[in-house]
């Protein structure tokens, strides 16, 4: 079985801007093992996700075992050890939101998109994810496309508003 984190270099550039900025938020944290979760998400933000090798020079920076730092962002959902793409469509698909359509949604964006709950699209544009629940009950069905919150939509509007996205680039 390989290992996540099989050498002890993580192999990123000291000259990259986000190794800087990483570098920079766990020195602020004076390298403190429990700054481990808001590091991942300066990480995270950084990167868009959380590659190995990232991950490799955190736990080599904190003196933390590699263990820690992978089950802490398998455990957390926020966290991606993949790319999200450029763009997220985030369908809720808690109870108040399936009933009143969040399945119609997911078929209409992986209609118009080709992509199914949990890939991302060819071009790494668009990454589509279900959660079970976003908190929004009232706002049925609900959606969150690049951290703004879509409420009470149908598909064709949510396909149109993930198009009009997607052109922003």
């Amino acid at each position: 079985m390989k290992r996540p984190f099989a050498n002890t270099s993580s192999g990123l550039s000291a000259t990259d801007p986000r190794v800087k900025l990483l570098d920079t938020r766990m020195k602020k944290e004076n390298f403190r093992p429990d700054a481990l979760i808001e590091i991942l998400h300066a990480a995270q933000n950084a990167y868009g996700y959380l590659p190995m090798p990232v991950l490799q020079h955190i736990s080599n920076k904190l003196h933390i075992p590699p263990a820690r730092v992978f089950s802490t962002v398998t455990f957390y959902h926020f966290f991606s050890l993949k790319s999200r793409g450029d763009h997220t469509c985030l369908v809720c698909t808690g109870t108040a939101c399936y009933v009143k359509g969040a399945q119609q949604l997911l078929d209409a964006v992986e209609k118009s998109f080709g992509i199914k709950a949990g890939e991302v699209s060819a071009d790494n544009k668009l990454g589509l994810q279900v959660a079970r629940c976003i908190g929004a009950c009232g706002l049925a069905p609900a959606v969150v496309i690049d951290e703004e919150v879509q409420a009470k939509t149908d598909g064709q509007q949510l396909v149109a508003k993930i198009h009009e996205k997607l052109e922003a680039i």
